[in-house]
């Protein structure tokens, strides 16, 4: 039986119930009146490991017989499902062995092994780390723990869904990431089942649609490899029980590219201090860009998970601060002689900028014998801001240009 009913969520509740945070839907005024939809967050990055998959990780674990607990577990992952699996898993007294794609962020592999997983480092992308998963677990007679196509994976994760309907009253649409289609088909059959009125849309990153062509292919499609910020649903085909469940209950899917889930990252923390991955945040990404049909209902928004490279996070937040040219690149030209840098700070000082960072060059980019130039690195509050240090160096007669 690969279908998944309504009654198989509430079983899988009162499974995990009492191992898995209830996470909150809270209601966001700030985002709100940014998408123009009523936006109530949903935090299951706030889940032991970070991220939802706890609930189908730990729904799939409790349903092993124990013949298939004492031959151990391996799973396929980019970083949640593995985590999920390697903790709970662990806690159980059953071993675990995770098969993680070797462009995987070190935070989930340091994570998953400090769970109790063995992590083996295999392949460029999930669906290469999930073949040498099978062909491990037929070798060695493990038992495979699918990340989405299973119906008891599904079941878990639709738990989500049964939250929102009592979370939210009058609940009108629920925003949900799609990688490959297991956290939706949950939370769409839960939903759907106990209220079929409530919106289904999901989302995914541009780069790899792999549920948005299978539903247009009537089938699963294997799609190209691509990179993406959004690593958690980077998978290259659809399940075949989630595209099941997926065309029977889910009302749209759009799509969000790199920037637009760069910039909900920065929303989410900067306005409501709540840490995203890139798959966690495409569901606002696509409210923030006007992507889906919805026009002022009261909606949901999973934030699914919260595990991010922080290296990569500095870089989404020095990116958003130039897009919002709160962080700019000035180049001026200046005299080479006592006092000129002194004058050119003053001017600075006196727009209230802050100077980041600072490099001359005597040599390079059409300097004159006699001058350099200086580029400057400064912290301002926007563009108007930068328009009015503009003004102000036009005004003292100084040669510059900005740099992109």
């Amino acid at each position: 039986m690969n279908d998944v009913s309504l009654n198989d969520v509430q079983a899988a509740r009162g499974r995990i119930r009492d191992f898995i945070y209830c996470s909150p839907a809270q209601h966001s005024a700030a985002l709100s009146q940014m998408t123009g939809q009523q936006v109530f967050l949903k935090l299951d990055n706030l889940q032991r490991t970070g991220a939802f998959k706890e609930r189908g990780a730990l729904n799939k674990i409790l349903t092993l017989t124990e013949a298939e607990k004492r031959r151990g577990v391996i799973a396929a992952s980019a970083g949640n499902h593995a985590q999920a699996v390697a903790f709970h898993a662990t806690q159980r007294g059953i071993q675990a062995r995770i098969v993680m794609p070797l462009m995987t962020p070190l935070v989930k592999v340091s994570s998953t092994a400090g769970y109790g997983a063995e992590v083996v480092l295999h392949g460029a992308n999930y669906d290469e780390a999930c073949a040498e998963a099978l062909r491990q677990a037929d070798a060695e007679g493990l038992t495979f723990l699918h990340p989405f196509d299973d119906p008891d994976v599904i079941a878990g994760q639709g738990t989500i869904g049964l939250e929102l309907l009592e979370q939210v009253p009058n609940l009108e649409a629920a925003v949900i990431p799609i990688g490959g289609g297991g956290l939706i088909s949950g939370v769409a059959c839960a939903i759907k089942e106990s209220n079929p009125k409530v919106r289904v849309i999901g989302v995914q990153t541009e780069r790899l649609p792999s549920m948005l062509r299978a539903t247009e292919a009537g089938k699963p499609v294997t799609i190209p490899a691509e990179a993406t910020i959004a690593d958690g649903i980077a998978v290259r085909r659809a399940g075949d029980v989630t595209l099941s469940l997926v065309q029977r209950y889910v009302d749209e899917i759009v799509t969000v590219d790199e920037e637009e889930i760069a910039k909900a990252i920065l929303v989410l923390l900067e306005r409501e201090k709540t840490l995203a991955e890139g798959a966690g945040a495409v569901g606002l990404a696509a409210l923030l860009q006007k992507k889906t049909s919805l026009m002022g209902q009261r909606t949901a928004v999973l934030v699914g998970g919260g595990n991010i490279d922080v290296s990569l996070l500095a870089k989404i937040i020095e990116r958003g601060l130039v897009k919002d040219h709160r962080w700019t690149r000035l180049r001026i030209h200046l005299t080479d002689r006592p006092g000129s840098l002194h004058q050119l700070t003053k001017i600075i000082a006196d727009a209230r900028a802050n100077i980041v960072q600072t490099s001359y060059d005597r040599a390079y980019y059409g300097v004159n014998l006699g001058d350099t130039v200086i580029d400057f690195t400064l912290e301002t509050r926007g563009s108007d801001h930068v328009q009015q240090l503009a003004e102000a160096l036009t005004a003292s007669g100084y040669r510059y240009e900005w740099i992109q």
